[in-house]
């Protein structure tokens, strides 16, 4: 997962008179419902509240009078919910990443577990050489179900080779994208399209027809990976939206690779993902259809590289995290993750000016990034 993008919400108490002291009392009486146009909640304060034992409750029911009207407040918008926080697993490192001690340390429940590729043709196979079975990672899936969490597999990734780009038809990508599915009982799936898979146009149309097809037939949630850059997202990321709503896919989120902008942007990388987030959700408002601000929002993911990331002076820091949560949850955006959590823990050596596969090149402690994304 690496970026390598350039572009840039009173009722009144009334008493029944007896008749005999009608005549001595009907000029007070008078008076006083004058006065009572301004005295009103004196005199209320002075008679007790008649009660349903009362000898002088009137047996006929009493003309109501309106009640003054509550004052009234606009509803108030509920606070949008928390986003859900899914980080990337590189499942090619040795030794793997164990999903299930994981989630009982840092209490995440949902991974994004990446790549598959095609190998051997139009043959899924984890990073275009292991075969499906074979994945000590992807093999804890079902446990971690059991448990209460879950996985996202992504298709594509940095290699930028995808199996829509070698399939040859909407039969055959079906069948091959199937065969992830049913090994893994997915639910979600994810399509990081990057590199030479952004720009190749017949796989884009390919993969988006394939992708409705299965939606018709089963349940999947489907996310695309996108690079970005701080000014949102570049018009070969937008035509693979484009494609996938022309074609009828349910897009669940648009995910976008906060990181690796390129030498034009060094500084405040928390800043830099909030302004591509921020300008992802205009864009997809239009790509996807979505006219409501909320649910825009909530269409937006992202997910910065933490530590160093690959474009020399740019560090995404814990305090990064920690500001683009805060915005994440004002916004109400839809799911964050981070690249990747086998990163997330400092390297041996100490802090590194390069980016490490396995250590974040800054750290100080393990799980630092996770926390500083969770609270």
């Amino acid at each position: 997962m690496t970026n390598h993008t350039q572009e840039p919400a009173v009722r009144r108490s009334r008493t029944r008179i007896p008749a005999t002291a009608a005549a001595a009392t009907a000029a007070a009486l008078a008076a006083s419902l004058l006065a009572g146009c301004s005295t009103g909640d004196q005199e209320d304060a002075k008679s007790p509240a008649p009660v349903a034992s009362s000898p002088h409750r009137s047996k006929a029911p009493a003309p109501k009078s309106p009640s003054p009207k509550a004052p009234t407040h606009a509803p108030s918008t509920p606070a949008p919910a928390s986003p859900a926080f899914a980080p990337y697993v590189d499942t090619s490192l040795r030794p793997s990443y164990d999903l299930l001690k994981g989630a009982r340390e840092t209490g995440v429940k949902e991974y994004n577990l990446a790549f598959v590729s095609p190998g051997d043709g139009c043959v899924p196979k984890w990073g275009g050489r292991q075969e499906l079975a074979d994945n000590p990672v992807a093999r804890q899936a079902d446990r971690l179900r059991a448990q209460g969490g879950e996985v996202r597999i992504s298709f594509g990734g940095q290699s930028g080779n995808e199996l829509a780009r070698v399939c040859g038809s909407v039969d055959k990508l079906v069948a091959a994208y199937r065969k992830v599915i049913d090994a893994y009982h997915l639910t979600k799936a994810d399509f990081d399209i990057e590199g030479p898979a952004l720009t190749d146009t017949k796989a884009n149309d390919l993969r988006a027809r394939a992708i409705a097809r299965l939606q018709q037939r089963r349940k999947l949630d489907v996310s695309f990976t996108l690079p970005v850059i701080p000014s949102g997202l570049n018009r070969d990321s937008l035509a693979v939206l484009n494609s996938a709503k022309k074609n009828g896919v349910r897009v669940s989120a648009v995910n976008i690779m906060a990181m690796d902008y390129g030498t034009y942007y060094d500084g405040d990388m928390g800043k830099y993902a909030i302004d591509a987030a921020t300008a992802t959700h205009r864009q997809i408002k239009a790509a996807l259809g979505i006219h409501s601000e909320a649910a825009a929002w909530k269409t937006v993911g992202v997910t910065p590289m933490i530590g160093v990331n690959d474009v020399k002076g740019e560090v995404f820091r814990p305090d990064d995290a920690v500001e683009l949560t805060a915005f994440a949850e004002k916004k109400g955006l839809g799911r964050l993750s981070m690249w990747s959590l086998t990163r997330d823990k400092p390297c041996p050596e100490g802090a590194n000016i390069k980016a490490q596969a396995t250590c974040s090149s800054i750290g100080k402690n393990s799980n630092e990034f996770v926390r500083a994304f969770t609270g």
